[in-house]
């Protein structure tokens, strides 16, 4: 049986997802093949799922415009208005405040199981998307005029375009011979949730350790998420829980008072990885198919939206075969230089921190302390983590109703 669309999206996560939406409501045929289950129901008395994203304000457009945003603030985000970022080599810190900029927060931390059902539940109310789950894909191939997959269960899709938004382990790189350049962090993060004698407070907070970097990420409850990277994660994850909230309430500094309280924990390497090009005649790379990298600055999600609004706009102002290389590479040109940027500023970052040589010890104390001084500097960072710096893609940028 063969089944024919505009684009076809391999990945259901959430970038698969909101591109989707995107080009659903540019009127494109959309099919979406996932390999897992479809995206559970909102469920109230479910706790807080152990993956959570920080959506900066240009992804919380994006999600807005696709009609997703207000699903999940019906259903539960927690904002955030501070944040305070510490060395643990030094007393150096810098902080933010969302006040500073005249604004009402910094940003929400999110549930990831959410934000993909609640763009499942967008396309599916679109006529023209599709969703398949369970999805196998045994062959894909590329000839003049289509796209062509094919599926264990012999059912093939054909579309001008497909795209790979199927994570860091890609079947759509892998079949388009497309290299990755990857760098191995010798680290793991650790996730869990945790409740401290003192409540998070609406502030984000990040302390640069020896071996890592340790986030508290406020949830809306009181409780906070936090993840954990760290060089001696296995050791960490060894530990009965009574020994690991006491490590962890050590590793930051009991900045909100003894952990009293922690639940499982769970665990994925640190590698990051560049894709060396992001498309191909009828084919394209968004979110961790074509880059990962080091969650210090909670930016993958944020560059994966990016991904999708840049597509989305490079599909949308063109009258051209949505497959055209020419087409597509106005959206590698607006992606890949600005990715592998914040993947090396991410690595500097990385690297300066957890170096406990006593110059750099001191050389970034210093940065940190000058910079919490210069406002207008800390201003600029502010709104780039943001998203609310440059020229943005019209899908992540606020509509006027």
């Amino acid at each position: 049986m063969i089944n024919r669309y505009d684009i076809t999206i391999t990945g259901g996560g959430m970038t698969g997802l909101a591109l989707a939406c995107a080009l659903g409501q540019q009127g494109r045929r959309v099919a979406v093949l996932e390999a897992g289950p479809t995206p559970a129901p909102f469920d109230r008395d479910a706790d807080i799922d152990l993956r959570v994203v920080a959506v900066n304000r240009a992804s919380q457009a994006l999600l807005d415009n696709l009609g997703a945003w207000q699903r999940l603030a019906q259903w539960r985000v927690s904002p955030y208005d501070r944040m305070h970022v510490r060395d643990a080599g030094g007393s150096a810190s810098i902080g933010f405040g969302a006040s500073e900029l005249g604004e009402p927060d910094l940003g929400h931390i999110v549930e990831n199981r959410l934000i993909q059902r609640a763009l499942y539940e967008v396309a599916e109310a679109q006529e023209n998307v599709d969703w398949f789950d369970g999805i196998e894909i045994t062959n894909i191939g590329v000839d003049e005029h289509d796209a062509v997959l094919t599926l264990a269960d012999g059912r093939v899709f054909t579309s001008k375009l497909v795209v790979g938004a199927d994570g860091r382990f890609s079947r759509v790189r892998e079949a388009a011979g497309i290299p990755v350049r990857s760098r191995d962090y010798h680290q793991k993060a650790i996730v869990a949730t945790v409740e401290t004698e003192q409540p998070s407070d609406r502030t984000a907070w990040q302390r640069f350790l020896p071996d890592g970097v340790l986030a508290f990420l406020p949830l809306a409850d009181g409780r906070s998420s936090i993840v954990w990277s760290s060089r001696r994660a296995d050791e960490l994850l060894a530990l009965d829980d009574a020994a690991f909230r006491q490590a962890l309430g050590e590793a930051f500094d009991f900045h909100l008072g003894e952990v009293v309280a922690s639940s499982e924990r769970a665990a994925f390497p640190l590698i990051g990885r560049h894709a060396e090009r992001y498309v191909k005649p009828r084919l394209a790379l968004i979110g961790d198919a074509a880059h990962t990298i080091h969650p210090l600055a909670g930016q993958g999600v944020n560059l994966g939206f990016m991904d999708v609004a840049e597509l989305a706009e490079a599909l949308v102002r063109t009258s051209r075969d949505p497959g055209s290389l020419l087409v597509l590479r106005r959206y590698e040109r607006a992606r890949k230089g600005e990715n592998a940027m914040m993947q090396k500023l991410m690595e500097g970052f990385q690297l300066l921190f957890i170096n406990d040589i006593a110059p750099l010890r001191r050389l970034r104390g210093l940065g940190l302390t000058i910079t919490d001084q210069l406002g207008p500097l800390k201003a600029t960072m502010m709104r780039y983590a943001m998203g609310t710096m440059g020229e943005l893609p019209p899908l992540a940028r606020y509509r006027l109703r």
